[in-house]
């Protein structure tokens, strides 16, 4: 009789298969969920033409969609630190799910409100557990890993745009009915994860010989997290400018229709996606502090020069402004990860829930201040946000982050 035998290298082979797969299911699911998440501010011109709604109410669903995944984020984060729930990664979809079709059938503002609140629902659940995931399934590539994670939920946000343009408009907002077909798929694809990750929480344990954490001053941990925050107030109010209200801008200044609205926005997203896949990396080479800085502070020579672009030049500076503000997130949670060792899904929920909350309260504000001026000026003043980057210099070095001054 013949005994079929493993090798230990086949053995890791399959183990490191079985990790890329979820890997990418994590990023392709990312994907699905923040298009139906970015499906609901391109639809706004659409929502507020069909239902009579006002810059504060459009305003108001931008802030319900948004807060909610902040409030809930860092509790979600915290609590699966402790108790890693696999279950929570389908649950996640599942409430997406039930929003959007929510938001494709409410005629009334309140309806909309909930359904905003059952997509960032969705989200706050999603976040925290995906990333740990990505994180247990690098291995020694953290940053790459958090990387790919991330350029999911940016290509997602990307094809948004183009797909309400060119798919949804055409049967008015009943169409996001074709982004609930992407959440059932979702489901599924978490749900085989859900699987595997459940697998690798029951597995032995085996010894550790990485590097131990650099324990901070609670002086110095509470200095860089402020510095993060304010870095993160300026990069997602600004985005939340260019999503939810550059259309209006755009269609307003250039008389151009809807579909073509929609264009730069797919560029900012998808140029977005591009620069957050070689954010790690270009990190890993020059230093996580570097790349952070450049991302914001770098972005605002071209978000100043935009609102006085051509049509033709605002979909360049459009890509340049997506390329290099978006390849920060990814460093900003990896940065945030070495300051917290330990809390992988505390800081993914504080700096997911955080990028929501100030988008959201950026979005109802700006709502508010457009009913009372004009989409131009808002747009005009918003394009200084990225200023606020220079003070990324201010950020702890790399070598005092982890201790490593080789």
């Amino acid at each position: 009789m013949i005994f079929m035998t493993t090798s230990p290298s086949q053995a890791a082979a399959a183990a490191r298969s079985y990790s890329l797969f979820a890997l990418a299911g994590v990023s392709l699911a990312h994907l699905l969920n923040d298009a139906m998440q970015s499906a609901v501010p391109a639809l706004f011109p659409l929502l507020r033409e069909s239902h009579a709604l006002s810059f504060t109410q459009i305003g108001w669903i931008a802030f319900m969609l948004n807060v909610t995944a902040c409030v809930l984020q860092p509790f979600i984060g915290s609590y699966t630190d402790k108790r890693p729930v696999p279950l929570l990664l389908p649950a996640g979809m599942l409430f997406s799910l039930l929003g959007i079709i929510g938001m494709a059938y409410s005629t009334h503002f309140a309806g909309m409100l909930i359904s905003a609140m059952l997509l960032g629902i969705g989200s706050s659940v999603l976040h925290p557990e995906s990333s740990r995931v990505a994180h247990l399934a690098a291995g020694k590539g953290s940053g790459l890993a958090q990387s790919v994670f991330q350029v999911g939920g940016n290509t997602g946000q990307a094809l948004a745009p183009l797909a309400v343009g060119f798919l949804v408009l055409p049967y008015g907002t009943r169409g996001l009915m074709i982004f609930a077909a992407a959440a059932i798929i979702g489901i599924a694809l978490q749900y085989a994860v859900s699987r595997w990750y459940k697998q690798q929480l029951t597995a032995p344990r085996t010894a550790r010989t990485a590097k131990a954490a650099i324990p901070h001053s609670r002086g110095f941990v509470a200095m860089a997290i402020t510095l993060l925050i304010v870095l993160l107030f300026s990069k997602f109010v600004y985005i939340a400018s260019m999503t939810g209200y550059y259309s209006f801008y755009y269609m307003d200044r250039f008389q151009r229709p809807f579909e073509d609205a929609q264009i730069p926005l797919f560029v900012l997203q998808f140029a977005g996606m591009l620069g957050t896949l070689l954010g790690g990396p270009l990190a890993d080479k020059i230093g996580r502090k570097k790349v952070i800085w450049i991302s914001i502070a770098g972005t605002a020579p071209f978000s100043l020069l935009l609102p006085y672009a051509s049509p033709n030049w605002s979909i360049v500076l459009c890509g340049l402004i997506g390329a290099i503000l978006m390849s920060g997130f990814s460093v900003i949670i990896v940065y945030a990860q070495e300051l917290l060792p330990g809390k992988i899904g505390t800081v993914s929920g504080l700096f997911f829930g955080l990028a929501f909350g100030l988008a959201g309260l950026g979005s109802v504000t700006m709502g508010w201040l457009m009913d009372h001026t004009s989409v131009s000026l808002v747009i005009r003043l918003c394009a200084y946000l990225p200023l606020l980057g220079l003070l990324a210099w201010l950020l702890p070095s790399d070598a005092k982050l982890t201790g490593n001054y080789n």
